[in-house]
């Protein structure tokens, strides 16, 4: 049982996920102080000078924050849209490789013009002889 889970973890696939959600984390952090100590306060001077992070509203004992709220949706559409360009340029990457195109498996029978198997000695059609498939 133990090397089992040694071979699942030292699969490639679960490697490359566990580094991902590292990177994605850090990633996250990177994003937060972006919007958090760039962004909204450049939005906040240009809207007149808001906090966005002091925003928020009492309602009976209940605190609601929506500053704080606006200011997460800001930092899920940055980090969506450079998840977007990210997945756009490696698909454009899989695009530029054409495949290869396909070995033909039919030929012509010269006699009768119609279209037969590529290994066929024989027309079915007009049932001329015809020369052996070279291998």
């Amino acid at each position: 049982m133990l090397k089992e889970f040694k071979d699942f973890i030292m699969r490639g696939n679960v490697l490359d996920l566990a580094v991902a959600v590292v990177i994605g984390a850090a990633f996250g952090k990177i994003i937060a102080s972006l919007v958090g100590d760039v962004i909204m306060p450049l939005i906040g001077i240009v809207m007149g000078g808001v906090d966005f992070t002091s925003l928020q509203i009492e309602v009976g004992t209940a605190v609601i924050k929506y500053g704080s709220f606006i200011q997460t949706v800001v930092d899920f559409l940055i980090i969506a849209f450079v998840i977007f360009l990210i997945v756009k340029a490696a698909n454009s990457r899989k695009k530029a490789e054409p495949a290869a195109p396909a070995a033909p498996t039919t030929k012509e029978c010269p006699y009768c013009f119609t279209t037969i198997h590529l290994d066929a000695t024989r027309c079915p059609n007009c049932t001329s002889e015809l020369k052996a498939a070279k291998k």
